[in-house]
């Protein structure tokens, strides 16, 4: 028969791959929510795409445990340089975004005829 261990260990395996398998869904609300972000805020997104950097259990406001992801993307306002974001999702839901100062052009004087 099963012992404890038994079903302990097919438990983990569904959890695993339950996560496995609903990881591109979150995925593409962090893009489209990065895209959407650099979009609002007139910066070029780079590369199209994000990058998974941490991942933690963490509880949300109603006391649910819920995986907590974030994923980092690349953007610039000058063409210049390359700075690097954060979007942070908790389950399936945007828990925000950071992104360092970065630095913008001045607009050019307006010309006098």
């Amino acid at each position: 028969m099963f012992e404890v261990t038994d079903l302990m260990l097919v438990a983990v395996v569904v959890a695993v791959g339950v996560l496995w398998w609903r990881a591109p869904s979150v995925y593409a609300l962090a893009l489209r929510a990065a895209r959407q972000h650099c979009r609002k805020l007139e910066l070029a997104f780079l590369d199209d795409s994000v990058a998974l950097s941490r991942l933690w259990l963490k509880r949300d406001a109603g006391g649910h445990l819920r995986l907590w992801r974030s994923y980092q993307f690349e953007f610039t306002a000058t063409g210049g340089e390359r700075y690097r974001g954060h979007v942070r999702t908790l389950g399936y839901s945007v828990e925000g975004i950071d992104m360092p100062p970065y630095r913008v052009e001045p607009e050019p004087p307006p010309t006098l005829h």
